[in-house]
């Protein structure tokens, strides 16, 4: 959720060009978030602006079971100031041409758990169909938080086995658990590993006492065997001294050794342009046990600004987004990074490695380069070997223009391992970011969505309509 950026980093100067690349493009995105707010007459959640009809961050996962069957997941109603009014979930039974939505039970507005606000959805589905959804839900009115999952064996369409893996109510207010992300294993049925960030403070909001002496925050870990019906008691996987923390753990498992990886952003002092650490642990005995972290490059983001007004986008600039090749078992991880310009603004940087994450090649550039900030990278590998990353950027925007901020989405692929990458096409755009929620900066999400459909590869994601009562809506370009 990141109610306030762990490490403060001031952004770079940025590079002001007017530079613009032809690319293809796709098909006409198909509108996934297709009804009004299910929440737009619900009160709970102030105090702050809440943007009825905003849909942001949304995550996808295809059914292998049935790869017709498709759920995304994203916050709907998003507040200034941290969460929404909910969670919702979409489901495509025929391959993401069309699309139904219904609640997940993750917070008050939703009849669900009693918490004020949800974010931070997660979706993943095991090979059974089974799909596992988790959520952070907490209040705005005190440090009440909590993680909690919930699972649908129908697509999509409902969903029980409501679960808390852990809760952090009054009077425990030094704790507050952030950033989750659920992964089914692909290959055992009814198994599922969820990870986290857990903010510690000696006092009683650590989201506003971020790095004092006695602030850190561990990863933890919990999974199930059963389907979602039971989760193991929450243990911590990443030890951290005071003044370090993770944010953005997230799981991949190589499906023919069974072994888990949790990538994440390993934060250390001092708070500059290198505390941010793309690092890993991993697990060869289902998550009983890991490895210490290794570091695999420097986290360079410098975040994302306006360039033309200064203004900021809220992006997912201290998350990495790890891949797994289903065939090879090759890693990959992408992240925002100011390396390839001399730290002047984001680019996409990728580093990958064919031994089981010992070593890791030299970062490289994935995107194409404008002159402009890219951010907010999502990366599949599918079947073939195919890599594909998606990513925003502000290629479109003249010098000049501080009215709109044209916004493009973009898909670029590998078929050598990673080692460079082309055939850019734009999948939408551009859109005007400044129609966005404004949350700590013009938002969209911290990540968005990204799987295989066959050999395929399904974006979904986030834009503006250029309609003020309906500022966003999730899309899919299947």
């Amino acid at each position: 959720m990141r109610r306030n950026t762990s490490n403060v980093l001031l952004p770079g100067t940025i590079l002001v060009l007017a530079l613009a690349a032809s690319a293809t493009s796709l098909a006409a995105p198909v509108t996934v978030s297709t009804t009004p707010s299910p929440f737009a007459n619900c009160t709970i959640g102030g105090p702050g602006t809440n943007f009825v009809n905003a849909e942001v961050e949304p995550w996808l996962a295809v059914n292998p079971a049935n790869q017709s069957n498709l759920i995304g997941v994203w916050q709907q109603d998003r507040w200034s100031n941290g969460g929404a009014h909910g969670l919702v979930a979409g489901y495509s039974f025929d391959g993401g041409q069309t699309w139904k939505q219904t609640n997940l039970p993750f917070s008050a507005c939703a009849n669900g758990l009693g918490y004020e606000r949800a974010s931070d959805p997660w979706v993943s589905i095991g090979p059974d169909g089974t799909a596992y959804s988790v959520s952070i839900s907490f209040n705005q009115s005190n440090n009440n938080n909590a993680v909690a999952a919930a699972v649908s064996t129908d697509g999509g369409i409902t969903w029980g086995n409501l679960s808390v893996l852990i809760a952090n109510n009054e009077p425990t207010v030094q704790f507050f658990n952030d950033k989750e992300s659920v992964t089914a294993n692909p290959i055992k049925a009814g198994v599922a590993y969820a990870v986290w960030d857990r903010l510690e403070s000696p006092n009683g909001n650590p989201y506003a006492n971020l790095h004092t002496a006695a602030f850190r925050g561990p990863a933890y870990f919990s999974k199930t065997v059963d389907g979602g019906k039971t989760w193991s008691s929450p243990s911590v996987i990443v030890k951290v001294p005071s003044r370090q923390q993770t944010i953005g753990n997230q799981i991949v498992v190589n499906s023919q050794t069974g072994t888990l990886y949790d990538f994440f952003n390993l934060i250390t002092p001092p708070f500059s342009v290198t505390a941010n650490k793309v690092a890993f642990i991993k697990s060869t005995d289902d998550g009983a046990t890991w490895t210490k972290p290794q570091i695999i490059a420097d986290l360079r983001t410098v975040g994302v600004t306006d360039p033309n007004t200064t203004e900021p986008l809220r992006t997912g600039d201290i998350i990495p987004e790890p891949a797994i090749d289903p065939t090879t078992g090759q890693l990959y991880v992408v992240w925002q990074d100011s390396r390839f310009n001399g730290g002047q603004f984001d680019e996409i940087a990728l580093s990958t490695s064919t031994d089981g994450g010992k070593t890791w090649s030299s970062p490289i550039r994935v995107n194409t380069p404008t002159g402009r900030a890219a951010f907010n990278p999502s990366i599949r590998v599918n079947s073939a070997g195919t890599v594909a990353v998606t990513y925003y950027d502000l290629r479109d925007l003249q010098a000049g223009n501080v009215t709109t901020l044209p916004t493009n989405i973009w898909r670029t692929t590998s078929t050598n391992g990673g080692q460079s990458f082309g055939g850019e096409i734009k999948v939408s755009g551009p859109f005007d970011m400044k129609m966005a929620p404004n949350a700590e900066g013009f938002f969209v999400g911290d990540y968005q969505g990204l799987d295989v459909r066959g050999t395929s590869f399904v974006p979904l994601f986030v834009q503006t309509t250029g309609n003020t009562a309906n500022p966003t809506d999730v899309f899919a370009a299947p």
